[in-house]
C-alpha cells in the first residue's frame, strides 16, 4: 500500500512524444523550405526535396493522426464500462463474468440496444456467437451514437 501512486499521471508514450513527432515536424519543415529555396527547377535536386517533403509531411500527418487512434481506444473502454452499467440496472447482475465469452466488437454493438431487448441480446450473442452486425440487426429499439469520434 505505501508504494502505491497517489495521483494519476498523464501517460506519454515517449518514442511518439518526444522522438517522433519532434523529428518528423522539424523534417517536414526543413525539407519544406528546402524544396520552395529549388521549386521550379527541373532538377535533380528538386526533385529529390519534393519526394523528402512529401514523405515528411504525409509521415507527420500520420503521426498526429495517431491521436484519434488513442481516442477510440479510450471511447471503446467507456462504451464497456457503459454497457456494463446499463446490464446490471437492468438485469441486478454484473456483466463481467458474460463479458469474457463476448468480443469488444460485440459489446460495442451492444450499446445501440434498448435497455428491454438489451439482456436478451447478451444471451443470443453469447449463446449463438452473433456478430456485430447481427446483433445490430435483431435490435428493435436502436439507440444511435452520434458522439463517437
Amino acid at each position: 500500500m505505501a508504494n502505491q501512486p497517489t495521483k494519476n499521471t498523464p501517460m506519454l508514450y515517449p518514442w511518439h512524444h518526444f522522438v517522433l513527432l519532434p523529428a518528423m515536424l522539424i523534417l517536414s519543415i526543413y525539407s519544406v523550405r528546402r524544396y520552395l529555396a529549388v521549386a521550379g527547377d527541373d532538377s535533380e535536386d528538386s526533385r529529390l526535396w519534393f519526394t523528402l517533403m512529401a514523405l515528411a509531411v504525409v509521415s507527420f500527418g500520420v503521426l498526429v493522426m495517431l491521436r484519434q487512434h488513442y481516442a477510440l481506444q479510450l471511447q471503446d473502454r467507456l462504451i464497456r464500462l457503459e454497457v456494463r452499467q446499463r446490464y446490471f440496472e437492468v438485469t441486478g447482475q454484473s456483466l463481467r463474468p458474460l463479458e469474457e465469452q463476448l468480443t469488444l466488437k460485440q459489446i460495442l454493438s451492444l450499446r445501440f440496444a434498448g435497455d428491454a431487448e438489451l439482456p436478451a441480446l447478451v444471451q443470443a450473442a453469447i449463446r449463438e456467437k452473433l456478430a456485430p452486425k447481427d446483433i445490430q440487426a435483431r435490435i428493435q429499439e436502436f439507440h444511435f451514437d452520434h458522439l463517437r469520434v
